[in-house]
């Protein structure tokens, strides 16, 4: 009798740790890696990448393409006339609406906003202004409710505002942008992304942070810290896209969106064990 009470103990303990195993998701794991599973030539891949059920969407510095994921056609476009875009960078989709980071990059003050349009039809339908509180805005996500946007400084202008890199912070805002937190990005990455900046961001299926630096074929795995200010790195991973923005795609479990602008290529990466 209590040999097959051990017996049904053991089978349950077996059964549980079964059940552990097969939800871990493969970006939870050590031995990771992202591989190249689709790439598309696209004329938008310059900034940033955005992605929702069925269609992604490319963005350059003045305007945006809307593609279908399973193809690569085109179903819809917007270009600036206004004058009044000058350089876009990353993406997201929320709830039917593409929210772009804007920025008035390279000048100086820098100033940004985010610029949100219609996915059905790419009309531009509102606009959220930061000023120049936190600097130049290269990606926004939203995440557990909350907004989280990144604000990047330039080694380049340090002669003329006393700033480099080491400026670029992460800032948590409420639904309404009310400023909640903030963290600035590990000395490491940073040395990194120098001379330039943070450029893409997007919160992964493992409730980490990946980002990625404006060229560098690597993506950065980051978590908040338990204390202090600065986000912790856990990991990187090398990734055949080249820096600028990246967009975890929410509706195809652990596909991420990324681009290489130097060959106008949209590419999905799959992140798998090896």
């Amino acid at each position: 009798m209590k040999d097959n009470k051990i017996f049904h103990q053991t089978r349950i303990i077996i059964f549980l740790l079964l059940l552990l195993i097969t939800n871990i998701s493969f970006s939870q794991t050590e031995n990771a890696a992202f591989k190249t599973v689709q790439s598309y030539k696209i004329r938008e891949a310059r900034q940033g990448i955005a992605v929702d059920s069925a269609y992604f969407y490319a963005i350059n510095t003045q305007g945006i393409g809307k593609y279908r994921k399973i193809n690569g056609d085109l179903v819809a476009e917007w270009n600036d006339d206004s004058g009044q875009i000058i350089h876009f960078d990353g993406g997201v989709v929320v709830n039917g609406k593409l929210y772009c980071a804007h920025s008035n990059y390279p000048e100086i003050p820098m100033t940004s906003s985010i610029e949100i349009f219609d996915t059905e039809n790419l009309e531009h339908i509102g606009s959220h202004s930061f000023g120049i509180k936190y600097g130049s805005c290269t990606w926004a996500d939203y995440y557990n409710d909350y907004w989280w946007v990144c604000f990047a400084y330039y080694d380049k202008f340090e002669p003329q505002i006393n700033k480099n890199n080491r400026w670029t912070v992460l800032v948590k805002f409420d639904k309404n942008w009310h400023e909640q937190e903030s963290w600035t990005f590990p000395a490491s990455v940073l040395q990194e992304f120098k001379p330039m900046s943070c450029s893409g961001g997007s919160w992964g299926p493992d409730g980490n942070l990946y980002v990625t630096g404006h060229d560098s074929t690597s993506v950065y795995v980051l978590q908040l810290p338990e204390m202090g200010s600065i986000l912790v790195l856990k990991k990187i991973l090398k990734i055949t896209s080249e820096g600028q923005g990246i967009a975890w795609d929410r509706y195809e479990k652990n596909n991420l969106y990324g681009i290489r602008r130097k060959d106008n290529l949209v590419i999905k990466s799959r992140l798998s064990p090896f």
